[in-house]
């Protein structure tokens, strides 16, 4: 097997493709001449995604695919499904020769202590975040197993390397990435199929707007949360999707995204147990 993955010609599965992180891991992969499925529920920057991978791979400047050479389908999928995401690669199957990598990215937040947080609230997440990596990692793998050089890319988060108060929800849900990711590594690892684990910084998506928060927060103090988050998001999207695409060209097992990131991995290296007393005076965090 190459040490470089060629992405020319492959058929990539990405969930949460309608925006953020997804879109532009779709644009990466599509300027490499790689064709692709979107999924998400959001039918309408589903579309817009694909007119800007579409657009991507006709680039004057792009000579990996020739004009309207790729294969770009649209696909309406909740994650959280389990009989959707059951039938989603027959979906796939009819419209794709082929899968070869699937970008498992779908992902939702929840902001608020352990003890604010409903049980409610927490499944719902957990049912996004983790049980939809599980879930389609479980559909897509027979396909995959029959691709001479295929790839799991699973967004985990910084906050699957470190545990910030005031988000154990996310942060469990992330942790789980994680450690799935890495033992599915090491079984597959005699395999066709790679696994890559991937731990975004503070990238500037909607998440922070779009983050549950528990019933009954004042709208101050709402408002306050997501200033201090959004304050947080600051690498494009775009530069985002290319590192990921390049960690996924060159078969990483993990990627850390954003100098915030490697930072931050680095401390919890060096400071296992007591990094969040160094990280609570450095990060900006909500008031109690």
């Amino acid at each position: 097997m190459n040490s470089v993955m060629k992405l020319k010609n492959r058929t990539a599965v990405i969930t949460g493709a309608a925006s953020g992180i997804g879109r532009a891991i779709a644009v990466s992969l599509a300027r490499r001449g790689c064709n692709l499925a979107l999924a998400d529920l959001n039918d309408a920057g589903l579309s817009e995604t694909a007119l800007m991978a579409k657009s991507a791979q006709t680039d004057p400047t792009n000579h990996a695919a020739p004009k309207s050479s790729l294969r770009i389908t649209e696909h309406h999928l909740d994650v959280a499904d389990r009989s959707a995401v059951a039938a989603f690669p027959e979906e796939v199957r009819a419209a794709h020769e082929s899968v070869d990598i699937l970008v498992n990215n779908a992902g939702v937040a929840i902001g608020g202590t352990f003890e604010t947080v409903s049980e409610e609230d927490f499944e719902w997440l957990f049912d996004i975040n983790f049980w939809g990596v599980v879930r389609m990692t479980r559909a897509f793998l027979p396909l995959l197993r029959k691709s001479d050089d295929a790839r799991i890319v699973n967004l985990s988060s910084i906050f699957g390397l470190i545990s910030p108060a005031g988000q154990a929800a996310y942060s469990a849900s992330k942790f789980a990435v994680r450690g799935f990711s890495n033992s599915l590594r090491h079984e597959l690892a005699s395999s066709n199929v790679g696994v890559t684990v991937v731990h975004p910084g503070g990238v500037a998506t909607s998440i922070a707007e779009s983050a549950r928060l528990p019933k009954g927060m004042p709208a101050e103090e709402i408002a306050q949360r997501r200033a201090v988050a959004k304050k947080a998001l600051r690498l494009p999207p775009h530069e985002a999707g290319e590192i990921i695409v390049k960690g996924i060209e060159r078969r990483s097992p993990r990627v850390l995204v954003g100098n915030d990131a490697k930072l931050l991995a680095a401390i919890e290296r060096l400071w296992p147990v007591s990094y969040w007393k160094i990280l609570s005076r450095l990060l900006p965090v909500p008031k109690d």
